[in-house]
């Protein structure tokens, strides 16, 4: 059976007239590789996915799960300009997470200077405030446990208070995610009977820069955290869990520590992308 000589880019509007104007650096490259070898280029909305061909194309979507054996999805690496290309949209299954990291395979001074370049570009204006608290970056669905998480987002919080015992918490909503009335309820009902815990919308450029460590389950906010050096407690999976303390190993009951990991946080942003 012959090969397709098409690749359509499937996309949300933004993007695919970026693409399509050839103003994304990214998905221009991938189309300048397939013109290169003579295949036609084409971009669609996302919402026409499910209607592509193996036998006819190979499809790129973005962030939404391939939609046949010739398709692939695209994610961006939490930070430009990295990005990832995948055969899931799962990012705890990607091929990053399933590899193994060995630090000493890594060659120190380009792992330094790389994280140099890369930390002054992306968090070079950000100021550093009060240090001591910890940093909890909430997502959505508090009172769920989903596939991925060993706990729900509230039992997480929860879980930090009971093993953290003398530091400031701070749990950051995500400022585009949704709370019904009960999920923020129980949130401010935890905080009321834990003075210790504030609860604020967002704030990641004053919270990030000054906390002692993060927790989250699954949130890009704990890899932004690696860049400023700063220990990673995950409840739930991801693709950048391989220098984290993960609570679904140790269990969510066990102290986790994270004043005494300090794992090579250069030697890991030079790795991951």
């Amino acid at each position: 059976m012959s090969q397709p000589r098409k690749i359509v880019f499937y996309l949300d509007p933004g993007l695919r007239e970026s693409a399509a104007q050839g103003a994304h650096n990214f998905l221009g490259k991938i189309a300048d590789l397939g013109r290169a070898a003579g295949m036609e280029i084409a971009f669609r909305d996302e919402s026409e996915a499910a209607l592509s061909d193996p036998a006819r194309e190979y499809a790129v979507v973005h962030m939404i799960a391939p939609p046949h054996e010739n398709a692939v999805t695209v994610r961006r690496a939490y930070f430009y300009p990295f990005w990832s290309i995948e055969r899931t949209e799962k990012r705890w299954e990607f091929d990053v997470a399933r590899a193994g990291f060995d630090p000493a395979a890594v060659p120190a001074k380009e792992a330094a200077g790389f994280a140099r370049r890369w930390r002054q570009k992306w968090f070079g204006d950000w100021t550093v405030g009060e240090r001591g608290h910890v940093y909890i970056a909430l997502q959505g669905r508090l009172l769920e446990q989903r596939s991925f998480q060993s706990c729900t987002p509230l039992a997480m919080v929860e879980a930090v208070l009971e093993h953290d015992h003398t530091r400031a918490v701070v749990a950051g909503l995500h400022p585009k995610e949704h709370y019904d009335p009960g999920e923020l309820a129980a949130l401010e009902d935890l905080a009321t009977r834990n003075p210790r815990l504030t609860v604020r919308m967002g704030g990641m450029e004053d919270l990030l820069p000054g906390c002692d460590y993060v927790v989250t389950q699954n949130s890009s906010v704990g890899f932004a955290g690696y860049a400023l050096r700063r220990p990673l407690v995950l409840f739930g999976r991801i693709d950048f869990h391989h220098i984290a303390l993960k609570a679904y190993e140790i269990g969510a009951e066990t102290p986790f520590a994270p004043r005494d990991h300090r794992p090579d946080f250069d030697a890991y942003l030079w790795w991951f992308p």
